[in-house]
């Protein structure tokens, strides 16, 4: 035989088994991607795409970050910034909910990542309405509408999107009553892909803790998932929304100011809910809500539902009222508080029998947090020592709570900067804020990571429900600022906060006597904040600038008081990303 030809032979086998191989890992590779697409809706591909943007962002900060790459900082920020956006957007259901999360708190973000991150609470795509129709007869066993369907009518167009599920206007039945309703139905993929989204929520929170930043957040991890898991089951929401409504209903102050859509239980199941329809005015509509409530607006869009209605009393003051009083309720009275009161799950409508008086309707119920008797009253404690500047109050509920910065963590409270619980001067807080503008981004970086360090000493002590509260009042402060700030909604969050030890349960009467009688001293320590708040808003009416009111002026010095004690700069409207 030739040695050319046994050569060329060898080659030849060498090419097809190669080939085959590669043939065979092609293949291979083809029918994971496949199974993952169709059993586990590409968690495992999402997955995989997360551990890759996180290697690589751990190895770009690792390489990057250094006291000699100081200018190159922000472009540092601005990559990883569009890293993760990309990440939570490509992978989308629950990994915008764990954005949402992070958006949450981007105050203490860089800039780059508190601008993208805002961006994390437009709407959701919609999945085409097949997949809306295999999810639906997954649970009914049969079609939303037509021949043996459960509605008299069924909207193939969703009025709404998020990102775990979409909301479609039907029809009940006559033997159903009739009305309209909306019916929610979760996204076909959530609940396939939550336990490797979760679980890889863990791993990345543990790492970036343990092995690259040293910064404590990984105790916060199994609170955050058991919240997100909640939020998949729609009738966990619709027994949330029956516990809101029952609590309301049980307060004079709010029971026929407040409002919660039925929930039709026969066509609820833990992925599709059903409840009464609301005709109203959303928040997100500011102009609308303005006319609706009697208020002169330049422009009113031809699709403003507040073209439907006829003008209610009490101006938008009115409202921001009953909604400061609904959630500071929730948080001092109830220890039942909701998580996401943005404004798109508020709608204002006329009262069903007093036509113009104006109804505050509270929608999405998926995310509670319930606090215990004893943290809803160290929290109002909190919150009157923050207005009658107690320092050894604050101090004591502080280190209850496992706290090394009390006066730092009373002006995150408050969202305002304390002064007077600031142990530097004047003299020496302008000082301070030379440092820290003289400082390059690497310095201030380390700086706000010490003091960070700092700030939660003892993780175990801290009560968790503080995260999701924050929530709250971050998102109810901008819902306030949105309309100029009408209300003065500290002092209304602090009266609500004092009341409630007047009125603890189990007290004698001496007590409660007692308790009365702090709360009244305590209003008239109010009337400080009440000074304020009518020299902005008097001022406000004088100048015609709607956007220089009480909030934006607590923006103002917060970004102030965040550049000064962390060195942090905090974009505008980042404070109340929610």
């Amino acid at each position: 035989m030739s040695p050319f030809f046994s050569l060329s032979s060898t080659r030849g086998w060498i090419q097809t088994t190669a080939s085959r191989r590669l043939a065979y890992i092609g293949l291979g590779v083809s029918a994971a991607w496949y199974l993952d697409k169709e059993f586990y809706a590409s968690a495992v591909s999402r997955n995989l795409r997360t551990l890759w943007t996180c290697a690589v962002i751990a190895l770009d900060y690792k390489i990057n970050f250094t006291a000699e790459n100081s200018e190159g900082i922000p472009t540092i920020h601005e990559r990883v910034a569009e890293r993760v956006f990309d990440l939570f957007t490509s992978n989308g259901g629950l990994y915008i909910k764990i954005g949402q999360a992070f958006a949450s708190n981007a105050a203490v973000l860089p800039p780059a990542m508190q601008a993208k991150f805002a961006k994390l609470f437009d709407d959701a795509a919609q999945v085409p309405l097949p997949e809306v129709l295999k999810v639906f007869e997954s649970q009914f066993h049969r079609p939303p509408s037509g021949p043996g369907g459960v509605f008299e009518y069924f909207d193939p167009v969703a009025v709404a999107s998020a990102s775990i599920a979409q909301v479609h206007k039907a029809k009940l039945k006559e033997e159903d009553g009739g009305g309209w309703v909306a019916v929610k139905v979760q996204k076909p993929e959530v609940g396939k892909q939550v336990d490797l989204d979760l679980a890889m929520f863990r791993l990345v929170m543990w790492a970036y803790e343990n092995l690259l930043f040293d910064v404590k957040t990984y105790f916060v991890v199994d609170f955050i998932s058991d919240h997100l898991r909640r939020e998949l089951d729609f009738e966990q929401e619709a027994i949330n929304g029956v516990t809101t409504a029952r609590f309301i209903a049980e307060e004079p102050r709010l029971k026929d100011k407040v409002y919660v859509p039925q929930v039709y239980e026969k066509y609820t199941t833990k992925k599709v809910m059903t409840a009464e329809w609301i005709d109203g005015v959303r928040m997100t509509d500011r102009n609308g809500v303005k006319r609706l409530m009697g208020e002169r607006v330049d422009v009113l869009p031809e699709g403003s539902a507040a073209h439907r209605f006829p003008t209610l009393k009490g101006g938008v003051s009115t409202v921001l009222k009953t909604m400061v009083e609904l959630f500071s309720a929730q948080i001092f009275e109830w220890g039942w508080v909701h998580c996401d009161p943005h404004p798109g799950n508020m709608i204002i409508r006329p009262h069903p029998t007093m036509k113009d008086v104006p109804q505050l309707v509270l929608l999405d119920h998926g995310l509670y947090v319930r606090s215990t008797p004893e943290f809803q009253r160290q929290y109002a404690t909190l919150w009157k020592s923050l207005m009658t500047l107690d320092l050894k109050v604050l101090g004591e509920v502080a280190t209850e709570w496992g706290i090394g910065e009390p006066k730092l963590f009373a002006s995150a409270t408050l969202m305002r900067p304390i002064s007077s619980f600031n142990d530097r001067n004047d003299e020496e807080a302008v000082k301070l804020e030379k440092e820290f503008s003289e400082m390059n981004d690497y310095e201030r970086s380390v700086v706000m990571k010490k003091r960070l360090q700092n700030f939660l000493v003892d993780q175990d002590r801290m009560p968790k429900e503080l995260l999701f509260i924050g929530r709250n009042l971050r998102i109810v402060q901008g819902n306030n600022q949105m309309f100029g700030s009408p209300v003065n909604r500290i002092k209304i969050t602090a009266t609500w906060a004092s009341r409630s030890l007047a009125e603890a349960p189990n007290m004698t009467l001496a007590q409660r006597l007692w308790g009365y009688y702090n709360h009244f001293i305590f209003k008239s320590v109010l009337f400080v904040t009440d000074v304020t708040f009518w020299y902005v808003r008097v001022k406000q009416w004088l100048t015609g600038r709607e956007d220089e009111g009480f909030e934006d002026a607590l923006e103002k010095s917060m970004r102030a008081f965040a550049k000064t004690n962390f060195g942090v700069e905090i974009v505008k409207d980042a404070i109340y990303s929610g």
